[in-house]
């Protein structure tokens, strides 16, 4: 990935991943860049997920922290491919917009 972050967040503008599901929105994302491995986007698609339902879930009473997040992440990826910078960039969107994989009925 360029390691200069205007460039990255200038490219990430300029795409379109509408109506794409998360899994499939990365992979054509890292289609254009140098991709990480398959299991690292299949690992950051289901701790997105996970992170998600904790933080929307009111059944959940300990909310995981960005922090928390950040380390779980890099531990789950094999070969750290995920910069912390980006692992807290997720984090704040996913707690900004919510939940992300929404149920059948409610994405109708």
């Amino acid at each position: 990935m360029p390691d200069n972050h205007d460039v990255l967040q200038r490219f990430i503008e300029l795409q379109s991943y509408k109506n794409q599901f998360l899994p499939i929105a990365l992979r054509n994302f890292f289609a254009k860049l140098d991709a990480p491995e398959d299991q690292t986007i299949y690992v950051l698609c289901i701790a997105l997920i996970l992170l998600s339902i904790d933080l929307t879930s009111p059944y959940v009473k300990n909310k995981m922290s960005k922090r928390e997040f950040i380390r779980n992440t890099r531990r789950a990826i094999i070969n750290k491919t995920l910069s912390d910078e980006l692992a807290g960039h997720l984090y704040d969107n996913i707690y900004l917009i919510g939940h992300v994989a929404r149920s059948i009925t409610t994405a109708r």
